[in-house]
């Protein structure tokens, strides 16, 4: 396979765009792991532009990727183990390191929880129990990584059913032409408004159907787009129509929330609506994205490769750093704007710190998953080979 620039700058895009909705939850009447001191309803509109498709988006990129490596060859035994360490070390060195200050600063905040942090880490985190429906420990935000982790040994136990056979030429007929933005959409659609009508999604791996019933078939599908030359041709002709698609959806999503804001339901038949506009909105966002990377995107620049690499070393960090950094804003009352911008940048300063000395300490670089290897700096030309996560 020959590398897709535009797909790195989606991915990196797309984790952007994730850290900032994260900082986005400190501002919305959304539930979330410490609050501003004053939230504002009109944060929830901007937030639902990507809410339908940002995380379809990051499982569609993970399965493409994924493909990119089973097509370096080698069995596929040694493809779960190469995915296993790179995604189980970090999804582990979080949940003992990384994520614990979270439901603490939860406990304290929320839950009038008044034990210190370290004695809460030695005597309640790894209790394996819950203090006020907050199970402990806890994986927070990586569970995106457990489930990437699923997905990818799912899709390699179906390689080795198939022994050798290909499904490329099904996926090419099933989901030719305009049918590649039409299936998914009707899938979406289905999750959202019939099949799990007003179910939220738990991130307890276990029994969270409404989850994997969206990002198992977007990664399944990112991983056999990656291979199909039709697929990006037809992108290319449908994104401009799935981009207006998309705004439209997302106008009606914004009409229905101004309606009925925050956690009011609205009525028959404007939740149903809502519902449908949402599922319509995401895929065809989707699209949109692929073909505007695939157009505009598709060429390496300097900092391409060091920001694929960091991405996911952002990732693992960046939750805690917003929690941490909120929690000890509160006490200075300071403005929305100032309060804001502060996470902003200390998020950002937090992450490639994190990201910038883990990946000069050679034992640190599985920790926050990197490939074990020597030492990477900024590329000083365009030949720099990136990593996938």
């Amino acid at each position: 396979m020959a590398r897709h620039y535009g797909l790195d700058w989606l991915r990196i895009g797309a984790f952007a765009l994730l850290i900032l909705y994260h900082v986005a939850l400190v501002f919305v009447p959304w539930p979330f792991l410490v609050k501003t001191a004053d939230p504002a309803d009109w944060v929830a509109l901007p937030m639902m532009a990507i809410n339908a498709w940002r995380l379809i988006l990051l499982f569609f990129v993970s399965g493409y990727a994924s493909r990119a490596l089973m097509a370096k060859g080698g069995k596929l035994e040694a493809f779960i183990r190469s995915r296993s360490a790179r995604l189980l070390i970090p999804l582990m060195f979080g949940i003992i390191v990384i994520v614990p200050v979270q439901p603490w600063i939860e406990l304290m905040g929320q839950h009038h929880y008044a034990v210190g942090f370290w004695s809460f880490y030695f005597h309640d985190y790894f209790e394996f129990r819950s203090i006020d429906g907050i199970a402990l420990p806890t994986w927070q935000h990586l569970w995106f990584v457990a489930y990437l982790w699923l997905y990818t040994v799912l899709l390699a136990l179906a390689g080795m059913a198939l022994r050798g056979r290909s499904l490329q030429g099904a996926f090419d007929t099933l989901f030719g032409g305009v049918w590649l933005w039409i299936w998914p959409t009707l899938w979406l659609v289905a999750v959202s408004a019939w099949l799990f009508p007003g179910g939220r999604e738990t991130h307890a791996l276990f029994g969270d159907w409404v989850a994997h019933a969206s990002y198992l078939p977007a990664f399944l599908f990112g991983f056999a787009f990656a291979g199909s030359d039709k697929g990006f041709a037809s992108v290319a002709r449908l994104w401009p129509w799935a981009a207006g698609v998309s705004l439209l959806c997302y106008g009606i999503v914004v009409a229905i929330e101004l309606a009925w804001p925050v956690d009011v339901i609205p009525p028959y038949p404007f939740g149903l609506a809502f519902s449908v506009a949402r599922g319509v909105q995401g895929w065809s966002a989707i699209i949109a994205l692929i073909g505007i990377a695939d157009r505009y995107w598709n060429r390496d620049t300097l900092w391409r490769a060091t920001l694929t690499e960091a991405v996911f070393p952002f990732y693992i960090i960046h939750q805690t750093v917003i929690v941490g950094v909120e929690w000890m804003l509160l006490p200075y009352n300071l403005s929305a704007g100032l309060e804001f911008g502060v996470l902003v940048v200390a998020t950002i300063v937090g992450c490639w710190a994190f990201y910038a000395i883990g990946r000069e300490v050679g034992w640190l670089r599985p920790l926050i998953g990197l490939r074990s290897r020597g030492p990477v700096h900024p590329p000083r030309g365009l030949t720099l080979a990136s990593e996938e996560h």
